[in-house]
């Protein structure tokens, strides 16, 4: 199958507004965009009721994915969309084809906690399981939002792109996440911000009770940690402007507060065996829960 920018469709708010920066994204990888709905089988008993046969479902699921895929292509003129309907379990049939797509879209149902995703139960089923990338898009994300506003002080649609933001564990700088972040940004033209998280170790306690702070010393430890981690990167991705931020606190904590104004952010996700049901990690939770932009969860090693 040759790789796409593929979105879940279901026809809800949230499912278009996901298709929208799909259609978005295809255009700038340069591939097609698939629609794939997904649609669970009613029990036998159901499926013969005169108001909700098989036909009659089949046909309301073909009129909702033909009209979505008429309005991308009218939208966004040179990306090709192709359509799938698919009978089965939503969470199982959406991590394959993560496995199968460039990159997979979510919708989300908008806002939860204090101001971020309200994030299903197949989103995080299918989050914790696919190994590609999963973008999930809040309902009301558009186009404007991903750029910093415009002369007037107004949203624009046009560049520059608000920074990507990225989450860096320096002690392990995974690869295959600096790799989908620095690609982003590069695509976006838009520069990188790479945060990265440290709390003082608890011996620092008794250091401080007899006046030797270590704090200055960790911080200039964890900056130099973070420039090593991306100095090949900045050489493979040169027109990247990179933006270092290595601040005191939790790294969730950090990682929040620094992507108010992202157009994109960027958190991994180590992959476990199967056993581990949908643990995603603290920091992505936090992420997921709390943060406006749209949200790309890069599987890794």
């Amino acid at each position: 199958m040759p790789r796409t920018v593929t979105v879940g469709l279901d026809g809800s708010p949230e499912s278009r507004a996901a298709a929208e920066w799909a259609a978005r994204e295809a255009r700038l990888r340069g591939l097609p965009l698939r629609l794939l709905h997904v649609w669970e089988p009613a029990p036998a008993p159901v499926a013969r009721a005169p108001l909700l046969g098989a036909e009659t479902l089949r046909q309301w699921l073909e009129n909702v994915t033909r009209e979505a895929a008429e309005g991308l292509r009218l939208s966004h003129p040179g990306v090709e969309v192709v359509t799938e309907q698919v009978a089965g379990d939503p969470a199982g049939v959406l991590a394959a084809a993560a496995d199968d797509a460039e990159l997979l879209v979510l919708g989300s149902r908008g806002f939860g906690g204090i101001g971020g995703f309200m994030v299903g139960s197949v989103s995080l089923s299918v989050i914790a399981h696919a190994t590609h990338p999963v973008v999930l898009v809040r309902a009301w994300e558009q186009a404007a939002d991903e750029h910093a506003a415009g002369p007037v002080g107004g949203p624009s649609a046009t560049p520059p792109f608000r920074p990507v933001v990225v989450g860096l564990d320096v002690d392990d700088p995974e690869e295959t996440l600096l790799e989908f972040a620095f690609d982003a940004a590069a695509r976006r033209h838009a520069a990188l911000r790479v945060v990265h998280g440290w709390s003082l170790p608890p011996a620092s306690a008794y250091a401080l009770s007899a006046g030797l702070d270590e704090r200055e010393s960790l911080e200039r430890r964890a900056a130099a940690g973070l420039a090593d981690a991306l100095r090949p990167w900045r050489g493979k991705f040169t027109d990247v402007d990179v933006l270092e931020a290595s601040r005191h606190g939790s790294a969730a904590v950090v990682l929040v507060a620094a992507s108010q104004d992202a157009s994109l952010v960027v958190v991994g996700r180590r992959v476990r065996g199967r056993s581990a049901g949908t643990h995603i990690g603290h920091v992505t939770h936090a992420v997921l829960h709390h943060v406006t932009a749209p949200i790309a969860v890069v599987a890794h090693g």
